[in-house]
């Protein structure tokens, strides 16, 4: 199905996807040795992969933000935890893979609403024609092969800073072995003019960036207090450990030579 309202994508062949439970967890898979998104079955809408939770650490900078637009959807946990707990965000999930999507209820992702769109789209080509500015952009695209290059080069780094309205903020989840890395994250360091931090997550193989756009993003920002009194306390349950490991554990993104 070639994707044509967001930029002329006509990509024909995609990953096929599929799930993989055990009884405590249902997952879903490109290939066997990696899983691409887990959900709890005692608890669909908890956060249970590491780097999910190192991902939302986006509310340390801003804890109420307007709008979140996620590349990505896979198992949805991203979208589903702020559909449930950031009842005042509205939400715009991109994705390429018509099969993924045909598996949302299988994962409990809810139907589209006033809050929620699933939109069948590149999110690159998206993002270089954004419609109207974005609050938050989440970046968490992969498919079999791993990290899609049209969702790691500099033009798409650097649309992604033009699509930010002031005070916008770029997550971008990288895989922390790929042999790239360093080119990867030194790219956000340049469309963002040096203001870009690195956090490792939890599982060690997930390394998540946060970049923004005239807003700081430094250790001190990421350290603030300022959640606490802003967000929901079911919220704090979750993240308040990850807060603090991103806080200890940040580090600068050096950018590309000039």
């Amino acid at each position: 199905m070639p994707l044509s309202d967001h930029g002329g994508f006509d990509r024909l062949n995609f990953d096929t996807p599929f799930i993989v439970e055990d009884g405590r967890s249902r997952s879903l898979h490109f290939t066997h040795g990696e899983i691409q998104s887990s959900m709890r079955l005692d608890r669909p809408d908890a956060l249970h992969v590491d780097y999910t939770r190192t991902m939302m650490g986006v509310l340390l900078l801003d804890p109420q933000p307007r709008d979140i637009t996620m590349v990505g959807l896979g198992g949805g946990s991203l979208v589903k935890f702020c559909h449930r707990y950031l009842p005042s965000v509205g939400l715009t999930v991109l994705e390429n893979n018509p099969a993924v999507i045909a598996m949302r209820q299988r994962f409990g992702i809810p139907d589209d609403d006033a809050r929620l769109r699933v939109v069948l789209a590149d999110g690159a080509a998206y993002v270089a024609n954004a419609p109207r500015p974005m609050t938050v952009l989440m970046v968490d695209g992969f498919d079999s092969t791993g990290q899609p290059p049209r969702l790691c080069s500099q033009a798409f780094y650097d649309h992604c800073f033009h699509a930010l309205r002031p005070g916008g903020m770029l997550v971008v989840n990288l895989h922390a072995d790929h042999p790239d890395h360093g080119l990867h994250t030194s790219r956000i360091a340049h469309s963002f003019k040096g203001n870009a931090m690195q956090v490792l997550a939890p599982d060690k193989s997930n390394c998540i960036v946060f970049a923004a756009r005239r807003r700081p993003v430094t250790l001190q920002a990421l350290r603030s207090r300022e959640w606490a009194s802003r967000l929901d306390a079911a919220v704090q349950a979750q993240l308040r450990g990850e807060f603090a490991h991103i806080g200890w554990n940040a580090c600068r993104v050096a950018a590309l030579p000039a």
